[in-house]
């Protein structure tokens, strides 16, 4: 999922107002279209509250998430600039990179005057055996089965070498989502190629926050544990819930 920045040598002149940008979305047959989603925070742009919404998109789609520099140059108006936009994103290419090369190339024709953030993924599709997921009672004791079903699962996958770090981090998330978080509570693991990745899920909105533990403090280490031993972690949010994941690499194991 390629990520591209381009960051102009002075301040911006000005930012035009309004909503930002949608995104666009290439479908496997190739055709381009902006997708219809509520006005949030610009790309890029953290610590704003912004609504989550879920759009199912067919396997092998192109989504493109673009701030509105990289359609504001000098010589087009902002019709011109999508049409190049879309002329970049549906032409092929064997990898996402090339993709995100093609749409600066296109429209960066003179230094931007404004930030510019532009990020592009393609969507898979996972086997039904590459995806497990247990619904779990808010009570303590069931730490214990999470960790077991954990366990008996990464045994299925013939990933034995990688449960000591995956039963950590289930007793860690499914611990916070009993304590802090509110029922339902569900635990999914997904397996795909080179990685594996642990997500439970809650009915509570609110955030969770990494802190250092002070030395005689009985809690509030867990998510700086999850964040040691996971490659990477963070939260997902939903129109109801949350859901904190943590993605370990499988290289090497």
């Amino acid at each position: 999922m390629p990520v591209r920045g381009v960051r102009p040598g002075h301040p911006p002149l000005h930012r035009r107002p309004g909503r930002p940008p949608p995104p666009a979305v290439v479908s496997p047959e190739g055709s381009v279209y902006l997708l219809d989603v509520p006005a949030g925070p610009p790309l890029g742009l953290g610590g704003l509250p912004f609504e989550t919404i879920e759009v199912e998109l067919p396997e092998g789609s192109v989504l493109a998430l673009y701030t509105d520099g990289l359609l504001q140059p000098r010589e087009r108006d902002i019709d011109e600039a999508l049409d190049s936009m879309f002329a970049a994103l549906v032409r092929p290419a064997s990898t996402l990179d090339t993709v995100c090369d093609r749409v600066l190339t296109a429209l960066l024709t003179h230094p931007p005057e404004d930030d510019v953030a532009l990020l592009v993924a393609r969507t898979r599709a996972l086997h039904s055996d590459q995806v497990v997921v247990w619904d779990l009672n808010s009570d303590p004791s069931i730490v214990s089965h999470a960790r077991r079903y954990t366990t008996d699962q990464l045994t299925a996958w013939g990933l034995d070498e990688a449960a000591f770090v995956t039963e950590l981090l289930v007793s860690e998330l499914v611990t916070n989502a009993i304590r802090y978080g509110e029922p339902p509570i569900q635990l999914r693991l997904i397996h795909e190629n080179t990685t594996l990745i642990c997500e439970v899920s809650d009915a509570s909105s609110t955030a969770p926050h990494m802190r250092r533990a002070r030395t005689f403090d009985e809690g509030g280490r867990g998510l700086l544990l999850v964040a040691q031993l996971a490659q990477r972690w963070g939260t997902r949010h939903a129109p109801i819930g949350k859901t904190i994941w943590a993605e370990q690499s499988l290289v090497g194991l």
